[in-house]
């Protein structure tokens, strides 16, 4: 074909590839999916005029990555074994025209999350700090916060730069941090802990079924123990009880038949 005629049909929107009139299609439904929410970090669920744009999206941040990836390969003067699948610089420029932070390092709903209380706040709020304060676009931002609070140490330096800076999100105090969950190991000890506790009192471990045991635990607080009940479990996991602990019950007079 004569090149004034191509550029004839190009300058009336003609595409040549099957998979750039894909493109086309998914850049599109991006586009009025940003229009709509404001953002392109839509979840995967997402669609919008029936287009699966939360699938597409997902694709094109796989793509945009494996690009990224093999560009630190060869800045780093390693092999590139394939350039299949990444992305050309020039379509990760089109999405980054309608919104830069498309494709975070860190987890997409993560910085979803973070653009809404970002949003909120320019709208005049106040920064929500408890579940269920504000909802927004599905996200529940009062528990993003919360949880960034506690989990301060679990964020890269840049993401705790722009909560702090951007956001103005401190981390927890040591007296708002949640008490921690005890083991299994911690919970066996405790109930030992009343075991033996009643063995030295009554001089026999023979404990009513029913039978709750009160202790006072390392952090002085008093805590019921169903003792009669941890008994009769330890009695009948008596094949399978870690021969250290078998030994300790047998030693305050574990009856084991």
């Amino acid at each position: 074909m004569d090149e004034d005629r191509i550029t004839q049909l190009e300058k009336l929107g003609m595409v040549w590839s099957h998979f750039d009139v894909a493109w086309e299609e998914g850049l599109s439904a991006a586009r009025g999916w940003a229009e709509e929410n404001g953002h392109l970090l839509a979840p995967r669920d997402a669609t919008f005029q029936g287009y699966r744009v939360g699938i597409w999206l997902k694709n094109a941040r796989a793509a945009a990555r494996k690009a990224a990836e093999n560009e630190q390969r060869r800045a780093e003067g390693l092999p590139v074994q394939s350039s299949a699948g990444a992305m050309p610089e020039t379509r990760r420029e089109q999405l980054e025209d309608i919104d830069p932070s498309w494709c975070p390092v860190w987890p997409v709903e993560w910085q979803r999350a973070f653009h809404l209380v970002r949003l909120h706040l320019e709208a005049d709020g106040i920064l929500p700090t408890e579940p269920g304060e504000v909802m927004h676009q599905g996200e529940d931002l009062g528990r993003w916060v919360r949880s960034v609070r506690l989990g301060w140490d679990n964020l890269t330096t840049a993401q705790q730069w722009l909560c702090e800076h951007v956001l103005g999100i401190e981390p927890a105090g040591e007296d708002e941090m949640p008490t921690p969950r005890r083991t299994q190991a911690d919970k066996w000890a405790m109930n030992f802990e009343a075991a033996r506790q009643f063995f030295e009192r009554e001089g026999h471990l023979r404990v009513p079924r029913k039978h709750v045991e009160r202790i006072v635990g390392e952090d002085q607080e008093e805590r019921e123990v169903r003792l009669g009940a941890w008994i009769s479990n330890q009695r009948s996991r008596a094949a399978t009880l870690p021969p250290e602990r078998a030994e300790q019950l047998s030693a305050i007079g574990m009856r084991w038949a």
